[in-house]
């Protein structure tokens, strides 16, 4: 049997979901990752059978209560969030604290099980590199966001964008951590810190476009 990357995931969803079930009907509590399988599991069968999305929603958040859950497990899904498939089409189902508002007290980031702490040693993110300024503007009708390494080269035609002069010949994109994202509204205007995306200055390889 052949099955499309969405089939399997949904299986694998299922899966997981299953079991979720199998642990509370013996009494045991659920992680993180079965926990999450099971809500997503419920949302996906409501979808199906065409309940409506805000519906979906709330009942989202009463398929697992809190006391059936190990500890730490709802400071690490503050939301689910996934594509479900609804007899009018697709749509992303976004569930708020699906186990429940997190305690203020109890809830803090170095109390979640599993998470990275940072060191204190200093990173320096793309060193070396040559480093400017630029001018944006957003002359549209509606916000433009643009990722971290996305070259400012032929972005939407809406964001005017006005780049250092040198090097010349060089591509660039804005300073910003990997993975990071700026906004830019209608009719603003921003002076954004830039820098090169290429360790070298390019030399008329077709990559300036």
């Amino acid at each position: 049997m052949h099955l499309t990357p969405r089939e399997q995931e949904r299986l694998v969803l299922a899966a997981g979901a299953d079991l979720a079930r199998r642990r509370l009907a013996r009494g045991a509590q659920l992680g993180a990752a079965e926990a999450i399988a099971l809500v997503c599991d419920e949302i996906l069968e409501w979808a199906w059978d065409g309940i409506e999305y805000h519906e979906v929603v709330a009942r989202a958040r009463e398929i697992v209560p809190r006391d059936a859950l190990l500890p730490g497990v709802p400071a690490l899904a503050p939301f689910v969030q996934l594509e479900a498939l609804f007899p009018y089409g697709s749509a992303l189902v976004h569930v708020l604290d699906p186990f429940g508002p997190l305690d203020p007290e109890a809830g803090q980031v170095q109390d979640r099980p599993g998470q990275v702490r940072p060191g204190s040693l200093r990173v320096d993110l793309a060193p070396g590199r040559t480093r400017g300024i630029a001018r944006f503007e957003n002359t549209g009708h509606a916000p433009i966001w643009v990722s971290s390494h996305m070259p400012l080269q032929g972005l939407n035609a809406s964001l005017t964008i006005e780049l250092p002069d040198e090097p010349a010949g060089a591509r660039w994109r804005l300073d910003l951590p990997a993975g990071m994202s700026r906004r830019f509204d209608p009719g603003e205007r921003a002076e954004v810190g830039v820098v090169i995306l290429d360790s070298a200055v390019l030399e008329g390889d077709g990559l300036d476009a």
